[in-house]
């Protein structure tokens, strides 16, 4: 579930497998501030589609000229971040 409010966005539940397709159409519906911060700390349980859901939200920002921050990534999904060779582009505005 994505909520939004003048460009800062809350992500609360899970990301994984089951939801992420859900949530990738989600975020491309709310994500249309020039500049969107998106909150994680509300986030449940990850799998590794979280990692692919997030670098897919941020190619989508990059594709429509936008900017993308991610804040308060749990630790779950920064431990697959840094498994995966992504942290950088996570972090990185």
């Amino acid at each position: 579930m994505i909520e939004c409010r003048e460009g800062r966005c809350t992500v609360r539940g899970p990301i994984n497998v089951s939801n992420v397709v859900a949530l990738l159409a989600e975020g491309k519906d709310r994500f249309t501030a020039p500049a969107v911060s998106v909150d994680l700390a509300g986030v449940t349980e990850v799998d590794s589609t979280a990692v692919s859901l997030l670098l897919e939200w941020r190619r989508e920002a990059g594709r429509h000229g936008r900017r993308i921050e991610y804040l308060n990534l749990p630790a779950n999904l920064t431990s697959l971040a840094k498994l995966y060779g992504v942290t950088e582009l996570l972090s990185g505005r």
